[in-house]
């Protein structure tokens, strides 16, 4: 009886754990989402650390905007004043930052004279162009995606970055 008793508490266990880890889905599809301020579709991805960052343009019907060496979109956050970053913890989460190793390069349609870099309160620097700390959106699931454009997410609006360094408010 014991035994009968050990394997249906197991049977019990394992039916708890495959119901706690199973429901999700990698079909990317666009429901709600738990993080204030994103937009659902991929989870939050950790900030792109990958040595010197590269930025270039691209264009879409919003326009031409600026792209990070992967081709996704770059993003302003108008909380930010100057050159410094207030996006952190979860908001770094939702918009993680292009953070560099080495001093960002322009790439295509970029003008060298407007990226430099900023010190973020973790240690790490970030990429900035015109004077706006740079960030990707972790809602945006492929290259040249602009998801994040107008999201008031985290108390202020984001925008695409043109290549003159403003907010691109479309």
């Amino acid at each position: 009886m014991t035994r009968l008793f050990s394997i249906a508490a197991l049977a019990v266990i394992g039916a708890l754990v495959l119901a706690a880890c199973g429901g999700s889905s990698t079909s990317g599809s666009s429901g709600s989402a738990s993080t204030p301020g994103y937009g659902g579709g991929a989870k939050p991805s950790a900030p792109s650390t990958s040595g010197a960052s590269v930025v270039s343009t691209k264009t879409n019907s919003l326009g031409t905007f600026l792209v990070d060496g992967s081709g996704r979109t770059l993003y302003l956050w108008d909380a930010d004043h100057g050159s410094t970053s207030t996006c952190s913890g979860a908001c770094a989460q939702a918009w993680p930052p292009l953070t560099t190793t080495g001093t960002p390069k322009a790439g295509s349609g970029v003008k060298a004279s407007l990226l430099g870099t900023t010190k973020r309160a973790d240690g790490s620097v970030e990429a900035t162009y015109g004077g706006h700390p740079l960030y990707t959106f972790a809602g945006d699931t492929r290259a040249g995606q602009t998801t994040g454009q107008g999201s008031n997410g985290f108390g202020a609006p984001w925008w695409v970055v043109t290549p003159a360094g403003k907010a691109l408010q479309n």
